[in-house]
């Protein structure tokens, strides 16, 4: 039989079967997706992203799930070395949640993407199918990375049954048990998303801005349960990259593990988010990230010590925007590698440790070891000066000119 002929500036071929492959996750929207793209006649391959938010159990009933639903094939890719490389480092350098807040806990998506075009190449096929929903963002940074890196059909059968079903989780629910598959009950009560960058929870009470109830946790130890002595790390910086963990030198994704577990026992990096979504509406979640958010106040202070007055202050302008271009989806967009540019030059002189300390639900940096924190040697803040009281007053008169000459002017006016 002849080849299929290929698709211009495409080194793969367009198939004659009906394969697919589906970003897997074992949650509800995905499980339905398996069952019904069957249905219309696909053969579906899944894909599971291991981003690190999962133990070995979780993997294996990922897996076997897979299986039940009916999956052609299913392969489970590590993605936590990509997601550290390729987010967590950038993100660190930044050093800003979304609106203030969010430490875009979501950004796996673009790793996850990646991993099932890997497969898609792997089998021969051009379309990919997802399991967002037509409400939230993860379809726009599910679409757009897809459309970035190739020229692919995209099938998103959950934004399809929206056209007819307004109670999409119900329908989903029902009409998988009345085909024999079960639903996990907290998938029942909220949409839960786990990866190495921490814990999202949305649905039920929470959707309702109402104070979540006992199963809206993950992670995070309740105050009850926080261990009465304070605990103590230190984190080693090499050009603005976390290397060590009191002292032992790790590999970036290993190091983020320990410090979920490690701040999670303390409670810390959980809190409520309340933003502006990608489509406009407000969005409501829980979020857990208690190793990221260790990682980003040790980074702040040791970042803070040794950049330039002028470095910390534009250094947020740039922040904002790469946060803002990988929250809505243009995770490959030309701008965004350019102001990694700027972030990662920004981090040359960004080496040492820093000592955290946290007795529960905060954590703060107690100490900060640098060669290259701008110490002036013959001075200390509001202790000790290398200048004299007429230099100072000389400063300040420069320094305050325009201000008071607008003050002096307007007093003589009004006169």
């Amino acid at each position: 039989m002849a080849s299929a002929p290929s698709i211009p500036d495409s080194p793969f071929p367009i198939p004659d079967s009906k394969d697919i492959v589906l970003a897997f996750s074992g949650g509800l929207d995905t499980s339905f997706c398996i069952p019904w793209l069957k249905e219309r006649g696909y053969d579906v391959h899944t894909v599971f992203a291991d981003t690190g938010g999962v133990d070995d159990a979780e993997r294996q009933y990922i897996e076997q799930r897979a299986a039940e639903l009916g999956a052609s094939s299913h392969v489970t890719v590590d993605g936590g070395p990509a997601i550290w490389s390729n987010f967590v480092k950038p993100f660190v350098w930044a050093g800003e949640g979304y609106q203030g807040q969010y430490p875009l806990l979501v950004s796996d998506r673009y790793l996850i993407v990646e991993a099932a075009l890997k497969r898609a190449a792997e089998i021969g096929t051009r379309t990919i199918a997802h399991g967002c929903t037509g409400m939230g963002n993860d379809q726009v940074r599910f679409d757009l990375t897809v459309k970035a890196l190739g020229d692919y059909e995209i099938i998103a059968p959950i934004r399809e049954i929206q056209k007819e079903h307004a109670q999409v989780r119900a329908y989903e629910q029902a009409w998988l048990e009345a085909r024999g598959f079960s639903v996990r009950s907290k998938q029942k009560a909220y949409t839960i998303n786990e990866n190495l960058l921490g814990l999202t929870m949305s649905g039920g009470e929470i959707d309702r801005w109402q104070e979540p109830g006992e199963g809206a946790r993950g992670w995070c130890a309740p105050r009850a349960e926080w261990p009465n002595s304070k605990m103590v790390v230190t984190i080693g910086f090499e050009q603005g990259e976390a290397r060590t963990l009191n002292g032992e030198a790790l590999p970036g994704h290993v190091l983020l593990a320990r410090l979920n577990t490690l701040f999670a026992a303390y409670g810390v990096g959980r809190g409520i988010y309340t933003g502006d979504t990608t489509i406009g509406l407000k969005g409501r979640i829980v979020f857990e990230a208690p190793g990221l958010t260790a990682l980003l106040v040790a980074h702040r202070a040791l970042e803070e010590a040794v950049l330039s007055k002028a470095q910390n202050r534009f250094k947020p302008l740039v922040a904002r925007q790469w946060v803002e271009l990988v929250y809505e989806g243009f995770f490959h967009d030309p701008l965004k590698r350019d102001l990694e540019a700027f972030l990662a030059a920004s981090q040359s002189q960004v080496n040492g440790e820093v000592t955290l300390e946290t007795q529960g639900g905060s954590v703060h940096a107690t100490a900060v070891q640098s060669a290259h924190i701008l110490n002036a040697k013959g001075a200390t803040y509001a202790q000790s000066a290398d200048w004299g009281v007429q230099e100072a007053e000389g400063f300040i008169r420069l320094y305050g000119m325009s201000s008071t000459l607008w003050a002096q002017v307007n007093r003589e006016q009004a006169q």
